[in-house]
């Protein structure tokens, strides 16, 4: 019996270590962004990460675009996949900014050439409000949740992973409408170039 309340016991404050520690990380993003200190928001977040996680949807909804006129070819989507992601890559590189990153997760706005798109605002989330923090988040993996910035995934929301060092913003998950913008602007890029 001792054994049992003993293994319970570890549980519980393990469990309660780990979504401490989550909230106490969001809180010190949130912050951050609220400040605008762009050095405090780069050291919570893993650009490498980030960066890959925006080109992913901006490629897939630049396939989605393609394949609205017509069945995608393999050699199309290969090349979509390389070329399009290179140049994609370069312009979320461009979001990704200390001070462009730190005022998409403060104002929601996000600014891509001559266009932007919304999304909800990290600076709404109180997280004094402890359980109404939890009830935005949603465990991905053991070391990563999603944070809701709305009522749903399409109101926008973002990725915390958990890293040596502690939990660290990994990934933007956007609205429909602004990957859709964002990869419109890359099909404006690829028609400049040729």
């Amino acid at each position: 019996m001792r054994w049992f309340l003993g293994v319970t016991l570890g549980i519980v404050i393990g469990l309660s270590a780990y979504l401490t520690s989550a909230v106490v990380s969001l809180s010190g993003l949130v912050e951050a962004a609220r400040a605008g200190d762009g050095a405090g928001v780069l050291a919570r977040t893993d650009t490498d990460r980030l960066r890959r996680s925006l080109v992913d949807q901006v490629v897939a909804a630049y396939l989605k675009q393609l394949g609205r006129e017509r069945p995608i070819k393999p050699l199309e989507r290969l090349a979509a996949n390389t070329y399009g992601a290179s140049v994609a890559d370069a312009m979320i590189a461009k979001l990704l900014t200390e001070d462009n990153l730190t005022s998409i997760l403060n104002k929601g706005v996000i600014r891509a050439g001559s266009s932007g798109a919304n999304m909800g605002r990290l600076t709404d989330i109180d997280t004094s409000m402890t359980f109404k923090t939890f009830q935005r988040i949603s465990i991905v993996k053991p070391v990563e949740f999603l944070v809701l910035l709305g009522q749903t995934e399409k109101d926008g929301g973002f990725n915390m992973h958990f890293e040596r060092s502690g939990w660290k913003l990994s990934g933007l998950v956007l609205p429909e409408a602004a990957v859709q913008q964002l990869a419109q602007e890359l099909v404006s890029s690829r028609g400049t170039r040729g």
